[in-house]
């Protein structure tokens, strides 16, 4: 049986960590910061992450991270963790990139979450189903996208169905193990079923597959302004470890951008 919870890591090891269970299709390192691309989908898998220091000045990196994601055809994205991130935070604000609303970074230990006798079915691969149960900001997914959600080390898809098909699911989320903690990511209960429990029912089964692997804590990200989804988290013994936001560079010229 797993341990104790251990202590929450520093911002940046657990920003490290998370970056682990949602990988860009390219990444490369670039100092401590890591350059990542990911066909354009999510910030996470297409942004720097600008933890610790690049190898040269700020205000050389922020070009050369410029450059980086011109050449990709993406627009430059720099996720910047904070506390701990302020000096880069301020050299690409001094470079004209724009700042994104915030997101919450929110840890707790695994419990054993009380949620309604629904099915919870867990798969090692998204199927389509699955994909059109999960809605990225509201909206259907790219193409790219299920090649960005499997990227991962053994990553695993939960589904509530209470409709036959072809009916849509009722509820998905994802689910990653980096070292003892949980990464969740992509909770998605569809609007018709809102305010049943399924988010609780889906988060459950992701923390007692994770226990039987030897987590033992959990970390999960949600948009600050989105309080539906705060409350439920909250309610469930997250609290806040810390914030992030996106700062976005200019879009790349007309001739460096993807076909």
């Amino acid at each position: 049986m797993p341990g104790p919870p251990s202590a929450p890591p520093a911002v940046a090891a657990l920003e490290r960590l998370a970056a682990r269970s949602w990988r860009g299709l390219e990444e490369e390192p670039y100092g401590d910061w890591l350059l990542r691309a990911g066909g354009g989908f999510t910030g996470r898998a297409n942004s720097v992450l600008a933890v610790g220091d690049p190898p040269e000045p700020l205000p050389d990196a922020v070009r050369t991270v410029t450059r980086w994601y011109a050449a990709r055809g993406l627009r430059a994205r720099a996720q910047v963790p904070l506390p701990g991130a302020e000096q880069a935070d301020a050299a690409f604000a001094a470079a004209g990139w724009t700042a994104d609303e915030d997101v919450l970074v929110l840890t707790a230990p695994l419990a054993d979450w009380s949620a309604p006798p629904v099915r919870v079915d867990l798969a090692a691969v998204p199927d389509a189903a699955w994909l059109a149960g999960y809605r990225y900001r509201g909206t259907p997914l790219p193409p790219v996208a299920e090649a960005v959600l499997v990227n991962a080390d053994d990553p695993v898809f939960a589904a509530v169905r209470l409709d036959p098909p072809p009916a849509p699911l009722a509820a998905v989320a994802r689910g990653a193990v980096v070292e003892d903690w949980l990464v969740v990511t992509a909770v998605t209960v569809a609007e018709r079923h809102r305010r049943r429990g399924l988010a609780t029912a889906v988060m459950a089964a992701l923390a007692g597959w994770a226990r039987a692997r030897g987590a033992r804590s959990c970390v999960l990200q949600t948009v600050a302004a989105n309080a539906p989804a705060t409350g439920l988290y909250r309610g469930l013994g997250f609290s806040e470890h810390h914030r992030y936001h996106y700062r976005l560079g200019p879009p790349p010229p007309p001739a460096a951008r993807a076909p």
